[in-house]
């Protein structure tokens, strides 16, 4: 008897969670507010340039390494993936010095030892624990092992600190803060996971994230799945602990077997008229969420500019990059586009950025379409993205004196406006915040009270296009047993 399943949300969790069930023989039903799938994964275009929302680059794509399974899985990997120069993936500058992260265990401590000599048997023993843990990505949610289960409850912070004795170094290794928020509350497991990744090998994908939803949307509605744009789903209906139907723009019922959920824990839970307890939903909903993010998507003049195809992380000497402050400006990512013909045409700043309104303010703010609702309060809005794109602007200077001569034209975005696009809870770039202190509240299982609901995505337990993958495995075990895929 074929089984059904509904998707709310066609973020990359949305969208992997389709595949395999569609594979496996499953009825599937994506159900996506927006006019576009994809979620962060869309791309947009200003003349004949692309940019991404939310992808900028990936780790481990290479033969045997961590996301390269997934990948070839979901047939990904023929996308135009570029490898960024394993040299200097990421050029982290700390107080205008500048020192260079490159990818390759071995070429990551050789790189780094030119500087700190004193630290090569520190970078050994961290690169070692780092591949140690890639290479068991899943036994720390499979409950049998209890050195693995322990990096749950283990702080990240107090790991570098007791292995690596510079404090330049430190905050070296941590200069890459756009991967993750980085907190003192951070578990080690998250900052091992991606950081080991990124060692592997690092790539970035010409011509917008927007080729792998194509691939994916296509792939699932081969194999017989729907993905529908413009259907919100507005409610989610349970009796005696099970899902019986989602109700889409207000009006439409839709009945399936099984429903999961892309969208944020708190938003989904915040749907479901019964069978859920108040307290639960106030333990999630009460959860702390990591910062946004304010981009500024910069067109240059003059065509192409010869740039490095790494990233730069450009960071103020007094930063703590473990406790820093999102309302200052402190730090900025600077990501490079690649080109076909090589150099770079546009470019993207990053810095966090927290929520500037509450979402009570959110229809005085321009909508998604650019449109501003409401004229008044529209200026205020403007020029606090003014005043955080002169910021890091300024930031950057010393490191690139010619960026503010060679911009075209400029477009920001801030928390506000992925919070409008993807209703996450305040803009969030990371979902829920995890906390090493508190693991069996902050890191969740795809499982909820109802016994036909389950969450997918970035919030559950790891970021990025490795967490989420990973935990759209996980959450798919749950219907088809641990056994269904190899990834090995």
């Amino acid at each position: 008897m074929e089984r059904s399943v509904i998707i709310i949300g066609s973020g990359l969790g949305g969208l992997e969670c389709g595949y395999i069930l569609a594979k496996k023989g499953f009825r599937v039903t994506i159900l996506e507010r927006a006019s576009k799938p994809g979620g962060c994964l869309q791309s947009f275009r200003r003349g004949v340039r692309i940019f991404d929302t939310g992808l900028h680059y990936v780790g481990g794509l290479g033969e045997g390494q961590s996301l390269r399974p997934f990948f070839e899985y979901f047939g990904l990997m023929d996308l135009p993936w570029k490898q960024i120069n394993p040299d200097c993936v990421d050029e982290i500058v700390i107080g205008g010095q500048s020192y260079p992260l490159a990818s390759g265990h071995d070429r990551f401590v050789e790189r780094l030892a030119e500087r700190f000599p004193a630290e090569r048997n520190n970078l050994n023993e961290y690169t070692r624990f780092l591949k140690k843990v890639g290479d068991d990505i899943f036994k720390v949610f499979e409950g049998d092992s209890v050195e693995m289960n322990a990096l749950l409850g283990r702080s990240a912070y107090e790991y570098l600190c007791s292995t690596i004795k510079d404090p330049l170094l430190r905050q070296v290794l941590s200069g890459s803060f756009m991967r993750m928020e980085l907190r003192k509350s951070l578990p080690l497991y998250v900052f091992a996971q991606i950081n080991n990744s990124f060692i592997q090998s690092a790539w970035k994908l010409e011509g917008g994230g927007d080729q792998i939803v194509r691939r994916m949307v296509d792939s699932i509605t081969a194999m017989g799945g729907i993905v529908r744009t413009g259907s919100e789903v507005t409610s989610i209906r349970a009796v005696s602990g099970k899902v019986t139907e989602v109700e889409v723009n207000g009006t439409e019922k839709l009945k399936a077997d099984w429903v999961i959920s892309d969208a944020h824990p708190a938003v989904t839970l915040g749907l479901v008229s019964d069978g859920i307890r108040k307290v639960y939903k106030g333990r999630i909903s009460a959860l702390d969420n990591t910062f946004g993010v304010f981009t500024a998507n910069i067109c240059l003049k003059h065509g192409s500019v010869a740039l490095p195809d790494g990233n730069i992380f450009i960071h103020r000497e007094s930063v703590d990059l473990w406790h820093s402050d999102p309302s200052a400006t402190e730090s900025v990512m600077v990501h490079f586009y690649p080109e076909p013909q090589g150099g770079v045409t546009h470019l993207d700043l990053l810095s966090p950025m927290p929520f500037i309104l509450g979402k009570e303010g959110l229809d005085n703010y321009p909508s998604a379409s650019g449109k501003a609702i409401a004229s008044e309060s529209a200026d205020p809005y403007e020029s606090a993205k003014q005043r955080k794109l002169r910021e890091c602007l300024d930031l950057v200077a010393p490191r690139l004196p010619w960026l503010e001569g060679s911009i075209e034209s400029t477009y920001t975005s801030t928390p506000l406006t992925y919070s409008r696009y993807t209703s996450t809870p305040q803009g969030s770039a990371f979902g829920i915040r995890h906390d090493w202190r508190t693991p069996l509240r902050t890191i969740l299982s795809p499982r909820t009270p109802l016994k036909n609901l389950l969450f997918t995505g970035q919030s559950l337990n790891l970021h990025g296009l490795l967490g989420v993958s990973m935990t759209s495995v996980l959450t798919c075990r749950e219907l088809l047993g641990k056994d269904f895929i190899s990834l090995h």
